[in-house]
């Protein structure tokens, strides 16, 4: 499946992240352990940033300028009522070009939807464009070896592939991150996190 096609799949179900009865704490504390790594608010990044603003509320209340990069066009609309003045972009992230760096990027619950050829050469991409000491969270699935699937538990089908926990531990030492944290956070289920920080030039 490719972003385009996942972006379409998440137009029908945008609403879902707006509701009332969505868990707006979904990945907070997560953040919250993120951000202690990271040196100053500066300038941040959120990958397929949804609808909820969540963590674009987390961010600017930590001094964080935000910008929001998305594939869903029904997840934009609904993004932009909720903070007008924020910088939203419609984009596959695999072929975006990021042209400055950032201090924090999030991608929570987003990347593992980028199809498996396409998740290392993201994440290089993500890694490239911090800033020096700037962090990266992103959640993955916490396979031991790389896996795709597909599934249709929020009703249409999407698709998910992970590198594997090893192969991701490798991209960061390739390319000059250290892994600040890694956690099993809905354990016995596979969804897991990282934390990663760009070493200091």
């Amino acid at each position: 499946m490719k972003p385009v096609d996942t972006g379409k799949v998440y137009d029908q179900i945008a609403h879902r992240w707006d509701s009332d009865q969505f868990n707006r704490d979904n990945g907070i504390p997560q953040h919250e352990r993120a951000l202690a790594f990271s040196k100053s608010a500066g300038i941040a990044l959120d990958v397929g940033c949804g609808a909820s603003g969540r963590f674009i509320d987390l961010l600017l209340g930590k001094g964080y300028t935000v910008e929001g990069v998305d594939v869903s066009a029904e997840m934009l609309n609904l993004a932009r009522q909720r903070h007008p003045d924020v910088s939203f972009y419609l984009e596959d992230v695999c072929e975006w070009e990021l042209t400055r760096t950032y201090d924090f990027i999030t991608a929570w619950d987003s990347i593992w939807h980028v199809p498996l050829t396409q998740q290392a050469p993201l994440l290089r991409k993500l890694i490239a464009a911090l800033s020096s000491d700037g962090t990266l969270i992103f959640s993955c699935g916490g396979t031991d070896e790389q896996d795709e699937l597909r599934d249709d538990f929020m009703g249409p089908e999407v698709y998910y592939s992970s590198l594997g926990i090893n192969a991701y531990y490798e991209l960061f030492a390739s390319e000059g991150a250290i892994c600040r944290h890694f956690e099993y956070d809905q354990y016995p289920e596979l969804h897991s996190y990282f934390i990663v920080q760009k070493r200091s030039d």
